[in-house]
């Protein structure tokens, strides 16, 4: 004779089921799984760039103190950037602006300021997964000039 199986209400039977537990488990993860991946590629990008107008500017400042006079550093530091500025990957060179000048609070450190529109970076593409960083990026590097 064979054992009598109850049966047992719909959602017992549900709550003890375990064949679509990874479907549900993974419905509840990617989403989560998703914004991580996303904010490490929009941020690193990001980041990666923001060094660049960073180095870009240290650079340009150093090269602006073998000038003799402002208007010389000023080209220096112009020249610098001209040219070395396609050397990054996640900077487009027409999106730059310098300028390049003498400190208001220090009468021998000459300042190079560059300022970078961002707005054309592929990470403004992609969906809003997470909060955008903004879209410009401004960087200074100050150096003494003229000894000390």
């Amino acid at each position: 004779m064979t054992p009598v199986v109850p049966v047992l209400p719909l959602p017992v039977r549900f709550a003890r089921c375990r064949r679509a537990a990874s479907a549900v488990e993974f419905a509840l993860v990617m989403p989560l799984f998703l914004a991580l991946v996303f904010g490490i590629v929009v941020f690193g990008s990001y980041l990666a760039a923001v060094h660049g107008v960073q180095q870009l500017a240290a650079e340009a400042a150093r090269s602006s103190v073998a000038g003799l006079s402002d208007g010389e550093r000023q080209a220096l530091a112009t020249q610098y950037i001209a040219a070395n500025a396609g050397a990054y990957p996640l900077i487009a060179p027409e999106h730059l602006a310098v300028s390049a000048a003498i400190s208001g609070s220090a009468e021998r450190v000459f300042v190079v300021t560059v300022d970078y529109d961002a707005s054309n970076m592929f990470i403004f593409a992609l969906p809003q997964f997470v909060p955008s960083p903004p879209q410009r990026i401004v960087r200074q590097a100050a150096i003494p000039f003229g000894g000390y």
